[in-house]
């Protein structure tokens, strides 16, 4: 079961990815409202991710 949802999430991925390549070359509207969507959830984890790097980076600078 979990193999299929990692399958499922892995073509989305690279759907999305597709979709902003095809966008910056003028695609249909659709592959760019994909591409729109797939920066902006890329964005999101990028930046929950540096939130997340910084509460731990000073967590441990107050153990030491």
């Amino acid at each position: 079961m979990i193999v299929a949802v990692l399958l499922g999430v892995l073509v989305l991925v690279i759907g999305g990815c597709a979709c902003v390549f095809w966008a910056e070359r003028g695609g249909p509207r659709w592959a760019r409202v994909v591409a729109t969507v797939t920066l902006t959830a890329s964005d999101l984890v990028r930046s929950a991710d540096r939130k997340q790097s910084r509460g731990q980076s000073s967590s441990s600078q107050d153990g030491e």
